[in-house]
């Protein structure tokens, strides 16, 4: 059997080990218009930060360690085009073009950055994205050899990038179209968030929101201020836009692939396209949401390599049904960690649920500790059934410890009542006596319709 996969970064890279493993002799190859195989582009803002210094500490395996178990990869290889009557692909790279026959394809081509509408955004070698290797390469270069900073956008990759500059010593200005920052959160978590960060002491950056960059300035090649709606200009010596991702579908698309409503490639829960033996996996295809039943698309390396995983297994013949997503998530800036999962308040609204929510602000251990810090967190359930429906926590390190437990109960769909009783752990270097999950629920359970 003959397995070809396009791309090779998460999904596609844990397809072709898992299904190399299941099918010893069948021919796997993988085809990648990168210059790399395999790697965490996550922890690419980390690299560029400083927490190590080798790029290469990001490489998952090689070419060669790939090579060595019977996988072909081909690098720089761009597919241009999916011939389904042929069962081939055509691939492109720097010296020839030629044809390739498959019997099961796997679709990994992930996703790509947004690049909005700027004026002279493409005119510049210092304007940036942050997808592959090379980007964190260039990025942290000119950071070493920079002043000032312009983000363009306050997803989890601004809101890092800002860590990674702040910490390198750079005077930093976050520009968001949207009226608050990291919008994914609920506008009351997502404005603690702002607090928080604003709160920093020496601070050395600034948040404008409801801004929108108009145009890009400089010469020779080189920016050197931005300019807003508002007529604001903010002079820089580097750019990063980090405005989102959208998935990488195009080609599945021209391939008469069926495409989802989020621009997605639509797949079944066992990876399987629309076209019988091609399947897709990571950040180009949907999945279905866990609570709501509808189809996603989130764009998470942890989602990635599960469904890569999945994919080869259901291409290697192995009946393996992927559940879907909660959306499960965390990041951090500046000693702010950032974590949810599940529905938000207008997700849940837009699922048919009647939401109401509980916010509980405490210590993250018990107050007599050294290291004490702060929690807030904030947990959703919908109001008729006691269905347990999201969260997201603001805080200290240990905000992401609740955001686990209670993607657990989402996965498990547990209302409150029966979440309320949960045994948590606790001892004063970890938790406050009574987890802020468990007063959490104790308040849903006075606002839901369903004795508690």
């Amino acid at each position: 059997m003959n397995i070809v996969i396009i791309g090779g970064v998460a999904a596609g890279a844990k397809a072709a080990a898992k299904i190399k493993r299941l099918l010893p002799d069948a021919k796997v190859s993988i085809y990648t218009d990168d210059t790399h195989v395999s790697y965490s582009s996550c922890g690419l803002p980390y690299y560029i930060q400083g927490n190590f210094t080798d790029y290469r500490m990001l490489l998952v395996r090689s070419v060669e360690e790939f090579n060595a178990a019977g996988i072909d990869v081909f690098l720089e290889s761009r597919v241009e085009k999916i011939l389904l009557k042929q069962k081939q692909i055509l691939v492109c790279n720097k010296t020839e073009a030629y044809l390739v026959k498959y019997d099961k394809l796997i679709i990994a081509t992930g996703a790509r950055a947004i690049i909005p509408n700027i004026h002279g955004v493409k005119n510049f070698d210092n304007v940036y994205t942050l997808r592959k290797i090379e980007d964190g390469i260039k990025i942290r270069e000119k950071m070493l050899n920079s002043k000032r900073a312009v983000i363009i956008g306050s997803g989890y990759i601004g809101l890092e990038l800002l860590e990674a500059f702040v910490k390198n010593g750079l005077q930093v200005t976050v520009i968001e179209r949207s009226s608050r920052l990291i919008s994914s959160f609920d506008a009351d978590m997502s404005e603690l968030i702002r607090q928080r960060l604003e709160s920093v002491d020496k601070r050395n950056f600034e948040f404008l929101t409801g801004e929108i960059v108009t145009e890009i300035l400089g010469e020779n090649r080189i920016a050197t201020s931005v300019k807003t709606h508002s007529g604001k200009v903010f002079e820089t010596d580097m750019i990063l836009i980090c405005a989102g991702v959208t998935p990488n579908s195009e080609l599945a698309k021209e391939a008469g692939l069926e495409i989802g409503k989020s621009g997605a490639i639509k797949v079944n829960k066992l990876m399987q396209t629309s076209i019988p033996d091609i399947y897709a996996c990571g950040d180009c295809c949907e999945e279905p949401h866990i609570i709501s039943g509808k189809s996603v698309w989130v764009p998470l390396g942890s989602t990635a390599n599960k469904e890569g995983r999945c994919a080869a297994l259901n291409a290697a013949g192995i009946y393996s049904p992927f559940e879907g997503v909660l959306g499960s998530s965390v990041s951090r800036c500046l000693n702010t960690t950032m974590s949810m999962t599940g529905l938000n308040e207008k997700q849940a609204l837009e699922a048919g649920f009647t939401p109401v929510s509980a916010v509980v602000s405490k210590t993250d251990k018990v107050a007599y500790m050294p290291d004490v810090g702060d929690i807030t967190l904030k947990v959703l359930a919908d109001k008729h059934s006691g269905l347990l429906l999201g969260g997201q926590a603001i805080g200290a390190l240990g905000a992401d410890k609740r955001i686990n437990s209670l993607a657990t109960a989402l996965l498990a769909h547990l209302t409150v009542k029966e979440f309320k009783h949960n045994d948590l752990t606790y001892s004063p270097p970890y938790s406050t006596t009574i987890d802020p999950l468990l007063d959490a629920m104790s308040i849903l359970c006075s606002k839901i319709n369903k004795h508690c």
